[in-house]
């Protein structure tokens, strides 16, 4: 193994594992050629083998190739509550990435196997906050006097861990859909927000749904000492943003915005909340995966939309509305290159393997991260 300046593990693609980031690298089998003909058929009759044992999962952000597959689509929080839901299902397969599979572990029965059909997908902002990492800064927030008035909240997009910290310490979890609601119910508990790991996030829902200022918000930087911030600093903000982004929605800039304003007149840019400030400031509409979906759907006929989200999901919602002009906001195409790990070969081979009575892939949560986790989404559940 080797290991960056930051002592941080670099592993071949495909081989070894970090026991202690979000995501392992492992990718055991033999996985089928891509250029099989034949997938399509095989992935039709493993699913059709395993019936009612099987229930598979398609984050919205996944291939199309893999999405025909799924029973249903969604985000990631749906996605895991759609799981609980088929307590019949012995299999949960997840085409999704590894914070989605932990969270559909947690909120599933015992009895159930969760399987990922690539290790590999993981979720880089994800990865962007490892628990040592936010037990420092826990540590950092008591030396300045003010962990005990902190309430952390973390992101769905985030290890169980993480959740299971914010569990602990009196926290919860929060989705783009509800992070207002998310914030209030912590401020209403505590004088500060420590907000993980997506400081986009944190920052557009506090100054641009709350009314708080950018003087407010600080950036804790796990990789310098203290955060990079002093004690005073600390105490003198409102919102303690971890940093970590997306690395799908960061690429799009101000710059995106005034381009495809010159391209397109009348254009209505339409972003997700994991965007850069000054991006989500020039958009006309802003929102999670599924508003963004639903916007297109209510537009009428005739109407320009530039979309600032992943490109599977972009180029599905343009093929949905052929009535619509859809693009992407930026010229440079943007995948997420992890969750795009997850192919037809990977599907095929997750399937075949459970239909010969082989579970690969079983993503598990031990017992205590789970009861913590679910404590930090049993708060988020019950917010009003």
């Amino acid at each position: 193994m080797t290991t960056t300046e930051t002592g941080l593990p670099l592993f071949v693609l495909g081989r070894q594992a970090d026991p202690h980031s979000e995501r392992g690298v492992d990718c055991p089998g033999e996985l089928p050629p891509a250029s099989d003909p034949a997938l399509v058929e095989r992935a039709e009759r493993a699913k059709a083998a395993l019936g009612d044992r099987v229930f598979v999962l398609g984050h919205h952000y996944q291939r199309d190739e893999v999405i025909r597959f799924a029973d249903v689509t969604g985000d990631s929080f749906k996605l895991a509550q759609q799981a609980a839901a088929r307590p019949e299902a012995e299999y949960i397969v997840f085409c999704g990435v590894h914070f989605m599979a932990e969270s559909a572990d947690i909120l599933t029965g015992d009895s159930q196997k969760v399987v990922l059909p690539d290790m590999a997908a993981g979720c880089s902002m994800a990865d962007m906050a490892t628990f040592d990492q936010v037990e420092e800064c826990w540590d950092a927030l008591a030396d300045a006097g003010i962990a005990d008035v902190t309430v952390p909240i973390t992101y769905m997009n985030s290890s169980a861990d993480i959740k299971a910290f914010c569990g602990r310490n009196g926290g919860a979890v929060c989705t783009s859909s509800n992070a207002r609601r998310a914030l209030d119910w912590a401020f209403s508990r505590g004088e500060k927000v420590l907000f993980l790991p997506d400081q986009h996030l944190g920052r557009n829902t506090a100054v641009l749904e709350m009314g708080l200022s950018l003087d407010d918000c600080v950036v804790y930087n796990p990789h310098r000492p203290n955060g990079g911030l002093t004690e005073q600093q600390l105490r003198d903000a409102k919102m303690i943003l971890w940093r970590g982004h997306c690395s799908v929605h960061g690429r799009f800039t101000a710059e995106s915005v005034d381009d495809v304003r010159a391209r397109i007149p009348g254009v209505n840019v339409l972003v997700h909340p994991e965007c850069r400030h000054e991006v989500v400031v020039k958009a006309d509409h802003v929102g999670s995966t599924e508003h963004i979906i639903k916007k297109l759907t209510e537009a009428p006929a005739g109407s320009s939309w530039a979309i600032g989200t992943e490109l599977n999901l972009v180029k599905r919602l343009g093929a949905m509305f052929p009535d619509k002009n859809v693009s992407f906001l930026d010229r440079t195409v943007c995948y997420c290159s992890t969750m795009n790990r997850i192919d037809l070969p990977h599907l095929v081979w997750a399937l075949e393997s459970l239909a010969a009575g082989q579970v690969v892939n079983r993503i598990t949560v031990d017992p205590d991260t789970t009861h913590w986790a679910k404590v930090a989404l049993d708060r988020m559940l019950a917010l009003p």
